[in-house]
């Protein structure tokens, strides 16, 4: 169950917002943090699209047909009646994949319908927000999602919500009818006096200069009816000065944080009023209840709002009594060093991890080993003092960019429904076998394939009466108009598996990722899972279409090596600690060695890296060189050269040992000491330190 420690979890060494470093402490050998969310098995779900419990708020209680209310079942941009009380009907469906979290897309009051003549459609989806305070009437209401929390609370699981503080639905217009965005160096921002002056230059603080709508922003912001002016909830979310007014975004440059996202209004969240009081609208949610929170578009948002938002949020969840409480934030691109950004500067606990989609498709799809171990050997950017990759939610397809069947056959078919089948089981066993938090995307369970991303991917559960679904055959079966909540189906039953395999055995949920083999061409992806008793689990995943046979470094020489997923034959390692399995095709096996790691009679050799290679964004790769092969946790500190008391930066418990010390505050020329305390599986330390020079 979410909450237990994994694998050298520790508490935390001393209270720290999240993301930010442990200062005026000793060096002194640590373990690998652990948040109790790392054991959670996510089900994300889109409200709208999943179970009609209550036909009565099918249109949200306004009439005039779908232009009005937003209600057309036929239409796949319409509501089609989904909602709280089905869902809360639906908790033992849920609950029976092994889900220990549910993840709702927003479901806050929108503007039912908007775009332009022709081509409207409704805000099903949750994302056109205009009364934060309250459930859209579509869903239900307010006691309902207390209900709905409540009792999936009392079979065990959480109701995380996914919210938005980028921007709210299109409601102002611009006076000059353009939209194309205007740089700040084509026309800066000016107070209400006319003084030029740069919004940045107050982001993060408590003061903002005072702004006039008709004088300050680049274009003028206005409504199209005297409603427009008051329909946001919040009042202060009225006021237009606290937007960007800037036109639409191309997602590129300055505009991905100024622009407004396909017109939907963007916040000036670079303003004090706009952090305290998005700050105030999500810690009413957490009195509700609210267990978490994903965060749509994350990078679309300034740095110095999370860095205050997220502290916040975390803080007042814990005055509540929810220690556990947990975030992680939409950082829609697939590098590690941009995701992880957000959780080390930017303070939120963590990123869901496209990075993984992305290798994790790649991978099933035939491709090579060795680039999904270059993936994860990236994890390292997401160590600090308080977070690390072990955090990240993983998934393999969304409600954005389409289902993993759709995105491997993307371009043209490749595989047939049955070669996608087995590649949609091997995708889900590196997900619930590897480090992170899995996502399932609901309907996955059911097979869904999907034609395309966004209105192509979010398919009814229920019987459908939408055209595009209803012709639509799953990866289990033929094409039909039914409801789709079958828990004997294949892919049901394999989540439940795998689910229960991860509660069974922790380590297959935050132990220690040691990586094992990875070759060139398709074959076996090895990687070892070490629990908190030191116990080692070796999990195979075969991507070819042919069995393999492999032999895998180990931890114990001449031990036995369990089956516990995928084989029925023990094995026993060698003199030299290798284990040898044969991994039947696009499949994934886990065997547990029946001892714990074999102690050595002497401590790891240690010695600090000479080089000191530079991130893009201004990190600095601090390393240690140990001895390897032997289960160690590297902790690493930093302080100015003959400074007394030193910075925690994080522990490291797999190689290569390294962590990314954020050093774009220091001034060029400003001597650093860093230091390492290394432990191994007998509890033995050595320490090593190097002195360097920022430049």
């Amino acid at each position: 169950m979410a909450g237990a420690p994994g694998a050298g979890a520790v508490e935390h060494p001393a209270p720290a917002p999240s993301g930010q470093v442990v200062k005026g402490v000793q060096p002194t050998a640590r373990t690998s943090l652990r948040e109790a969310p790392t054991r959670e098995r996510f089900y994300f779900v889109m409200a709208d699209r999943f179970a009609n419990g209550k036909p009565g708020n099918d249109t949200g209680g306004i009439s005039g047909g779908r232009q009005k209310s937003g209600y057309d079942p036929t239409h796949k941009g319409f509501f089609h009646g989904g909602d709280l009380a089905g869902l809360t009907q639906k908790l033992d469906y849920i609950k029976g994949m092994g889900t220990t979290a549910i993840w709702l897309t927003p479901s806050f009051k929108n503007r039912p319908v908007q775009g332009p003549a022709g081509q409207e459609s409704a805000g099903y989806h949750g994302y056109w927000v205009t009364d934060f305070t309250r459930i859209d009437p579509h869903f239900g209401t307010n006691d309902e999602m207390k209900a709905l929390i409540e009792a999936a609370h009392a079979k065990g699981m959480k109701v995380y919500f996914d919210i938005i503080t980028n921007h709210t639905a299109d409601v102002i217009k611009y006076e000059e009818n353009r939209y194309a965005y205007v740089p700040k160096s084509t026309k800066p921002y000016r107070d209400a006096s006319g003084r030029v002056f740069d919004d940045r230059d107050y982001a993060g603080t408590s003061v903002f200069p005072d702004l006039d709508p008709a004088t300050s922003f680049p274009l003028t912001p206005t409504f199209e009816t005297p409603a427009d002016r008051t329909v946001k909830v919040p009042a202060w979310l009225n006021d237009p000065t606290m937007y960007h007014n800037r036109g639409d975004t191309t997602f590129e440059g300055e505009n991905s944080l100024y622009g407004d996202f396909f017109g939907l209004d963007d916040l000036f969240t670079e303003r004090p009023e706009v952090v305290e009081g998005m700050g105030d609208i999500y810690e009413a949610w957490i009195d509700l209840g609210i267990d978490g929170f994903r965060i749509d578009t994350t990078r679309h948002v300034n740095m110095e709002f999370w860095q205050q938002f997220s502290p916040r949020m975390l803080e007042h969840a814990a005055a509540k009594g929810n220690d556990d409480f947990f975030m992680f934030g939409e950082v829609a691109d697939p590098d590690p060093l941009e995701m992880s950004r957000y959780s080390t500067r930017g303070s939120l606990p963590a990123a869901l991890d496209f990075g993984f989609q992305k290798a994790a498709q790649d991978f099933v799809a035939g491709g090579a080993p060795s680039s999904l171990a270059g993936f994860y050997r990236n994890d390292d950017l997401y160590t600090d003092a308080d977070s690390n990759a072990y955090s990240l939610p993983t998934f393999t397809g969304n409600h954005d960019m389409g289902r993993l069947p759709f995105l491997l056959n993307q371009g043209g078919a490749k595989f047939d429904h049955a070669q996608l089948l087995k590649r949609v089981e091997l995708a889900n066993a590196l997900m619930f076998l590897t480090r992170g938090q899995p996502v399932v995307y609901y309907g996955d369970e059911q097979g869904f394939i999907g034609t395309g991303n966004d209105q192509a991917a979010r398919h009814d559960m229920f019987a459908t009466k939408t055209e595009l679904y209803a012709k639509e055959p799953t990866l289990l079966g033929p094409a039909a108009v039914k409801d789709r909540f079958d828990p004997t189906s294949r892919l049901y039953r394999q989540i439940a598996d795998l689910s229960a395999l991860r509660e069974k055995h922790p380590a297959l949920a935050d132990g220690a990722q040691i990586n094992r083999l990875a070759p060139k061409k398709a074959g076996v992806f090895a990687v070892s899972r070490v629990d908190a008793d030191q116990r080692e689990y070796v999990v195979l995943v075969n991507n070819a279409t042919t069995a393999k046979k492999v032999t895998v470094q180990t931890y114990n020489a001449r031990d036995r090596f369990d089956p516990v997923y995928g084989s029925r034959d023990a094995v026993r390692s060698d003199a030299a600690g290798g284990v040898t399995v044969t991994v039947p095709p696009l499949s994934a096996t886990v065997h547990r060695a029946a001892t714990k790691i074999d102690r050595h009679r002497t401590a790891p050799a240690v010695r600090m890296a000479t080089t000191w290679p530079m991130t893009s964004d201004g990190r600095m790769q601090v390393s240690a060189k140990v001895s390897p092969n032997r289960f160690v946790q590297a902790t690493f500190y930093a302080r100015r050269a003959g400074q007394p008391t030193w910075t925690l930066l994080g522990t490291d418990d797999n190689s290569p040992y390294q962590v990314f010390h954020d050093t774009s505050s220091l001034r060029t020329g400003t001597r650093m000491e860093y230091r390492v305390v290394v432990r191994d599986e007998s509890g033995r330390t050595r320490t090593a330190s190097a002195v360097t020079t920022i430049r």
